[in-house]
């Protein structure tokens, strides 16, 4: 059975060969070959991040406005959405994922294609069924593929949310575009709406080899413990596909996620957050990431349910 899991999570992490059709197509039906190649779409967007690409953080007023426009989306007043997101030149579409035929509404910058981007990210939120639960991705390209596999995550449970950075965590000055360590960023304030409507959060990273020798993933809840329950979940279903974990509940590991602002902001909503960590080469063998990918989609697929594992 764990064979054939992984051939499925391959599929979900590689993708199809589709290319990307503009926002707001008609789409595809379940079962069809239309729509857009959904990790092809990301990783396009991601490819250009690099350290010297621009970086604005956003004002207070901004990040009111770009949580807002999410919470208006999920309670399903789309047309109010998109005009609320307009106002800080953010725009609104449905994108079709054409492996898995799901439709998603689309938050994005509409300054990405221009000469001075800002960075503010993406999110991605189903559009056939209530958001249940999030993947987030904090340092997309700074830490390699992290967007690929949240993309497999995405792609295996419904009721799913994907936010993705919007710039290389080294962009702008200082430590101004590492926004899993601020709280002054557009993905914060989306991810915070997220935790304020109690949906469980799983955060991906990765981590040089030489920073945790011998260990494939660090797993933690950050600074909560309503997550303990799905990160023993995790780790027994990452052991059970033969990686080494260090638990961070159970024993002191490195990076273990505690000055995470996203996990800071779940603990005191006393939601479920995991903070995972995973290898460079992990990150980089397929059949590997495919692995990791369907040990992750065994928590997401108890939080679709609306429940913890």
């Amino acid at each position: 059975m764990l064979l054939i899991a992984a051939v499925v999570a391959t599929a979900l992490v590689v993708g199809i060969t589709h290319r990307d059709e503009p926002a707001d197509s008609p789409g595809a039906r379940p079962g069809g070959r239309t729509g857009v190649d959904l990790l092809a779409r990301i990783t396009d967007y991601t490819a250009r991040f690099t350290p010297g690409t621009g970086y604005r953080p956003p004002t207070r007023t901004e990040r009111r406005t770009a949580a807002s426009g999410l919470r208006l989306l999920l309670a399903g007043h789309a047309d109010q959405a998109k005009e609320r997101l307009s106002e800080i030149d953010l725009s609104l579409g449905t994108v079709t994922d054409s492996f898995t035929g799901r439709r998603y509404a689309e938050i994005a910058d509409r300054t990405e294609q221009g000469r001075a981007p800002r960075g503010w990210g993406r999110v991605y939120v189903e559009t056939d069924s209530p958001a249940r639960w999030s993947v987030q991705v904090p340092h997309p390209v700074a830490d390699r593929n992290t967007e690929r596999l949240a993309v497999g995550v995405l792609r295996g449970s419904q009721g799913g949310v994907l936010v993705i950075a919007g710039a290389h965590r080294k962009a702008g000055t200082g430590d101004a575009a590492d926004v899993a360590h601020r709280r002054d960023s557009v993905f914060d304030a989306f991810c915070d709406e997220l935790a304020e409507r109690g949906l469980p959060g799983l955060q991906i990273h990765g981590f040089a080899d030489d920073s945790a020798p011998g260990r494939d993933v660090i797993a933690s809840t950050g600074r909560g413990r309503e997550g303990r329950a799905d990160g023993r979940l995790l780790a027994d279903e990452l052991r059970a596909r033969d990686f080494d974990v260090c638990r961070a509940w159970v024993r002191s590991c490195p990076l273990e996620g505690h000055t995470n602002v996203q996990g800071a902001k779940a603990a005191a909503e006393h939601v479920p957050f995991l903070h995972v960590e995973f290898a460079g080469a992990l990150r980089t063998d397929a059949p590997r990431t495919a692995r990791a990918v369907e040990a992750m989609r065994r928590v997401t697929a108890a939080w679709e349910k609306g429940g913890t594992s």
